[in-house]
């Protein structure tokens, strides 16, 4: 018989030792082992080569097991295992227990094919009694773990990752498929999806009861002998939300794309803690959800929820510039801005807006409020517009429904929990999506026996609020953020004023790494004081997960649904700079992946919707019509700048240059009117 030669990191890899303790084997005793030459092709050292015949039992068995791996799916068609394209991490979060029993097991039949002393038989016998087993499941295990290694070291000779845990998932049961739905046809799973994600259906929260009569009712339209029950009907409609695009989807068709984009959409976080105090402003109007007393310019009195309008430092957090009236307009937010710059000590750099025509128009932005971004080139010493003309240098402003860039609201979400619920007269919040927290009071009785508060009355206690507790209480944003002062007075009072990637880890370090369960935010995971995103997380918004990480590197999130299958490897988020610091790399990454999400959960809604004749599921029905499922068609500034504008040089003019001018009186007058204006202002 010819003998086979194989090379000597081949022969090493069957033994289960080094190359280097292959060759120490073979300089102690050259007898025993059966070596030749040959010549390289290329030239150099001759290459060593070793008969297989010199191989241990165990080598042989191996050598043997690889050759009928590699031959016999050519020969008979066979395809590689089971565990070949399975998930380790999915396999061990849902049969653990049987996992590891195979891992012993494993490593029992590994220590039978490493023996080689007397009576082999003898032991087999004995080993299997100790399992529990038959001598023929014995060796039918070996077997399994043979032709287990043989495809762990293909795969490794492929890619350059080892695979030992298939030895032990070689002897592990193949997992029984799930959610197959045998008794429904897939044109009855077709009207079920078309049925459950119908826009209308969908608005107007129908259950799975009332699908199941639609579903019935389209089955006699589509002459079904039989039609499926409806727990079957309701256990396959479970399913379909257990997809991970299917909560978000069907919330879109339910709700709109403008509450689909607030509630589900990825969003970015930014980062507050590289700026400086009186850097960044952002403003909005609050409508308190307290009633008080309001003397309107007649005298008459009338109960009215006060609106405050108010800016907010993103650095600290505070509250400047607070002003409490009726209704907001572009000279309150004006002045608001005015008393913010004297209380801050400072005209911010950059000023974001709510986008309401009375912060957003041409008298305070200096352009047409229908250009969303800031025209520099329009913007001359003449015409810019309010806030630059304080000193500001560049504004934004939110887009419309859109309020998660202004964390203000935040703020006024704590005045509506630590605030506003200790007056009398509160009625509870008015918002459409909280109606159970409203409250009934008698406010017109209340104003007639004068038991509201005046606005005025109001607004002290407003101050008191937050000087006394909101400026010296934790805040969670700055600690978020990473803040050494967490509490607002602290850090306006400490903070300078307006001046990682590791290598991918495999199978086994996953089960070295921390478990955990987070729930998934329109930013990312929290966890470990850091951000995590991926583009995998968008369809698990608001859904917890299962996560794992390195305590060594926690750069990264291994993060698994419910049922143990791996969703992806989520990294630490780059934050979003604010205003000009943002750079238009990172923009561009986050409308790209809210575009990919919205375009996969828009294709996924469509899929839900096409009927099974789009699908070339049935033949042609003669029905008629669309599938219509619904009946019926406080510190002052020590140093100020001054304005560039002609108009104020001129009002600034002495006299004595002016001789013959007619408007000097007229400027000393109206600046007088200014100043004791300010004054009020500052009292």
């Amino acid at each position: 018989m010819q003998e086979t030669y194989i090379t000597l990191e081949e022969a090493a890899r069957f033994e289960g030792i080094s190359y280097k303790g292959l060759t120490s084997r073979i300089s102690r005793n050259p007898a025993r082992y059966k070596t030749r030459t040959e010549a390289r092709e290329g030239g150099g050292k001759e290459l060593v080569l070793l008969s297989t015949a010199s191989l241990s039992q165990k080598g042989r068995w191996a050598y043997r097991a690889q050759i009928r791996a590699m031959a016999e799916p050519e020969e008979a068609g066979e395809t590689a295992p089971w565990y070949v394209e399975a998930d380790l991490g999915s396999y061990i979060e849902q049969h653990k227990r049987a996992y590891y029993e195979a891992v012993e097991l494993a490593r029992r039949v590994q220590d039978f094919l490493n023996y080689t002393g007397p009576n082999r038989t003898e032991y087999a016998e004995r080993l299997a009694v100790g399992l529990g087993v038959s001598p023929q499941t014995l060796y039918r295990y070996t077997q399994s773990v043979q032709e287990a290694g043989v495809w762990a070291r293909k795969l490794e000779e492929a890619d350059g990752h080892g695979r030992d845990y298939f030895r032990a998932l070689a002897l592990c049961r193949k997992p029984r498929e799930k959610a197959t739905f045998p008794s429904l046809t897939e044109e009855q799973k077709a009207i079920i999806q078309n049925i459950w994600f119908d826009r209308d259906f969908a608005d107007n929260g129908c259950t799975v009861e009332m699908l199941y009569e639609a579903f019935q009712q389209q089955g006699a339209a589509r002459g079904w002998e039989s039609v499926p029950s409806c727990k079957t009907v309701g256990r396959y409609v479970r399913h379909l939300m257990e997809l991970p695009a299917a909560e978000s989807a069907r919330y879109l068709a339910a709700n709109g794309l403008r509450e689909w984009k607030n509630k589900k959409e990825i969003k970015g976080k930014r980062d507050s803690s590289t700026l400086e105090v009186m850097e960044y402003l952002v403003a909005d109007a609050h409508t308190f959800d307290v009633w008080v007393s309001y003397t309107t310019p007649n005298g008459k009195q009338k109960a009215i929820r006060p609106v405050l309008v108010a800016w907010e430092d993103m650095k600290t957090r505070r509250l400047l510039g607070p002003i409490l009236c009726e209704h907001s307009n572009t000279q309150i937010v004006k002045e608001s801005f005015i008393k913010a710059c004297y209380d801050g000590g400072a005209v911010p750099k950059h000023v974001h807006t709510d986008n309401g025509k009375d912060f957003a128009n041409l008298e305070t932005l200096g352009q047409d409020r229908s250009i969303r971004a800031m025209d520099r080139a329009a913007m001359d010493a003449e015409m810019k517009g309010f806030y630059l003309a304080m000193g500001a240098k560049d504004w934004s402003r939110s887009l419309p429904f859109q309020p998660w860039d202004k964390l203000i609201e935040r703020a006024f979400g704590t005045f509506c929990k630590r605030y506003s619920r200790k007056f009398k007269a509160y009625t509870g919040t008015l918002t459409g999506s909280r109606t159970d927290a409203k409250r009934k009071k008698d406010i017109d009785g209340m104003l007639e026996r004068g038991e509201l508060l005046t606005l005025e009355e109001f607004y002290d206690l407003l101050v008191e609020f937050l000087e006394t507790w909101y400026d010296r209480h934790e805040h969670q944003g700055l600690k978020a953020a990473g803040e050494r002062w967490t509490k607002p007075a602290e850090l306006w009072e400490h903070a300078p004023h307006y001046e990682k990637a590791v290598p991918p880890r495999e199978y086994a370090l996953m089960l070295l790494m921390k478990p955990g369960r987070a729930k998934v935010n329109s930013q990312g995971i929290r966890r470990n004081n850091l951000l995590y995103t991926a583009d995998e997380l968008c369809h698990y918004v608001d859904k917890w997960v299962n996560i794992r990480w390195d305590p060594e590197d926690v750069t990264r999130l291994y993060v698994y649904d419910k049922e143990g299958r791996r969703i992806c490897e989520a990294r630490t988020a780059e934050l979003l700079e604010f205003g000009d610091r943002v750079s238009e790399e990172a923009l561009e990454a986050l409308h790209k992946r809210k575009k990919r999400q919205l375009r996969g959960t828009r294709e996924f809604l469509e899929e839900m919707q096409a009927p099974p004749e789009a699908r070339g599921l049935c033949g042609p029905q003669a029905t008629a019509g669309k599938l219509d499922l619904t009946i019926g068609h406080t510190a002052r500034p020590k140093v100020v700048s001054l304005p560039v504008d002609k108009e104020f040089r001129g009002a600034m003019t002495p006299k004595k240059q002016k001789a013959g001018g007619s408007g000097g009186a007229f400027l000393d007058a109206k600046a007088g009117a200014a100043l004791k204006r300010l004054k009020a202002m500052n009292e």
